[in-house]
């Protein structure tokens, strides 16, 4: 019988318009980072997928695919690069 009571008089608050929240410029920012991350070569688009989705070091990442930090390090750099550029192209 409380619950019901609880229930009944609960007060209830709209939902914030999604526009408002930027929930729609989000979802296409997410969908325009996966294509550019796609169009990548294989290589750069698993360095940047292990170093910024998964959340691995540097050293993590070379030790996985035993290479050299400062190569991995040359690597990512040239992948944000890549896909800054394609980034870039789709805006």
């Amino acid at each position: 019988m409380l619950v019901d009571h609880l229930r009944r008089s609960r007060t209830e608050l709209p939902l914030p318009d999604p526009d408002e929240l930027g929930l729609r410029e989000a979802v296409t920012d997410a969908v325009a980072v996966r294509d550019v991350l796609g169009r990548l070569p294989e290589q750069q688009r698993r360095l940047l997928t292990l170093v910024y989705f998964d959340g691995f070091s540097l050293v993590e990442v070379a030790a996985m695919t035993g290479r050299s930090v400062a190569s991995i390090k040359t690597a990512v750099w040239r992948a944000r690069a890549a896909f800054a550029e394609m980034y870039g192209a789709t805006r």
